[in-house]
């Protein structure tokens, strides 16, 4: 890696793609944010702002906006990659003749691919030269807030512990905390699947099931992720950390979440489809819940929380059902 980073790029429009850059442009970098969208891209441009997905925020001198993959890709110390995770590979086979191996990739989407139940950085290593070192940075970070702003913590986990302490530095500032982390399997599993107990809760929200209800799911959500995480590898404390808990929590409880804010409306009565239209946003819980099914299958992990999310997804049990089935299931300990 070279011994100073002056130029990262960062891949994807979306919301976190957009408030990393924010945080990168403030640290001093320059920071070119690439669109897959020529449309969006060109109105990035001309506002200097993210209308679609992150308004009110504008955009420093220092972060320039392409479409363009040789320009997003011809220099860059560091790159981020906020592409949702179901449309990374198609993405990155796209970008990957335009990359520069060993540029180091960094991967702030959570999911787990539907068809080869990869996470994240697994996807981008599978598709870029095996020389590229990547890594993962998670935690609990609603994007409106983190623009504003406002403290947010989160882990920069790889396995190479020197490009984790360089995220560190280059990200860290006085509203944004980063520590590193080793376990980058442990943090993507937290990553993806808090987004299916997060639907959870909004399918709750919006039945109106109560605090208690919301409390036993978050408790025994953790419980699902640490099972699944461990049977493919990854430490315990992990769950307990930022990645883990508190991403859960935060998803969980806050109102602008769209996982939660999806399940709420799922709750009230609308389809996973109908969800799905209602935003702009992409909703990967929705996506992730089957693959985090077929991946728990495999390992032979019960994940009781997350069948009964599919049910409901799948339209073969009522969000009330669902809940029935959870609580009337054999009676055993904590």
């Amino acid at each position: 890696m070279p011994s100073e980073w002056k130029n990262i790029s960062v891949l994807g429009d979306g919301a976190m793609g957009t408030v990393c850059a924010l945080i990168l442009a403030d640290a001093g970098f320059d920071v070119t944010l690439w669109s897959n969208f020529p449309e969006q891209a060109a109105d990035l441009q001309q506002h200097r702002e993210n209308r679609r997905f992150l308004a009110g925020f504008k955009f420093p001198a220092n972060i320039s906006v392409t479409a363009d993959p040789a320009v997003a890709l011809a220099k860059p110390d560091l790159i981020v990659s906020a592409i949702p995770c179901q449309f990374i590979r198609s993405v990155w086979k796209k970008l990957a003749s335009f990359h520069r191996a060993p540029t180091p990739v960094v991967a702030v989407s959570k999911g787990i691919e539907v068809e080869t139940l990869m996470v994240s950085t697994q996807i981008i290593e599978s598709v870029l030269d095996a020389r590229t070192p990547v890594a993962a940075l998670s935690g609990p970070s609603i994007a409106p807030e983190l623009a504003a702003k406002k403290p947010c913590t989160v882990v920069a986990a790889a396995a190479d512990a020197e490009l984790a302490t360089r995220i560190q530095r280059a990200f860290s500032n006085d509203y944004f905390r980063v520590y590193t982390n080793d376990d980058v399997i442990g943090v993507e599993i937290s990553g993806a699947t808090k987004n299916v107990i997060a639907l959870a809760a909004g399918i709750i929200d919006g039945i109106d099931a109560g605090c208690n209800a919301k409390a036993a799911l978050l408790t025994r959500g953790v419980v699902e992720i640490a099972r699944l995480g461990e049977a493919l590898g990854a430490k315990a404390s992990t769950f307990s950390g930022l990645a883990g808990v508190g991403d859960l929590v935060t998803t969980c409880i806050s109102p602008v979440g769209r996982n939660r804010s999806a399940g709420e409306k799922i709750g009230r009565g609308m389809t996973a489809k109908e969800a799905i239209a209602d935003t702009t946003s992409v909703i990967e819980g929705i996506a992730t819940t089957h693959a985090v099914l077929k991946l728990a299958e495999k390992h032979g992990v019960d994940m009781p929380i997350t069948r009964a999310v599919a049910a409901v997804l799948d339209q073969t049990a009522s969000p009330r059902e669902a809940i029935s089935a959870l609580m009337t299931r054999e009676l055993t300990n904590e």
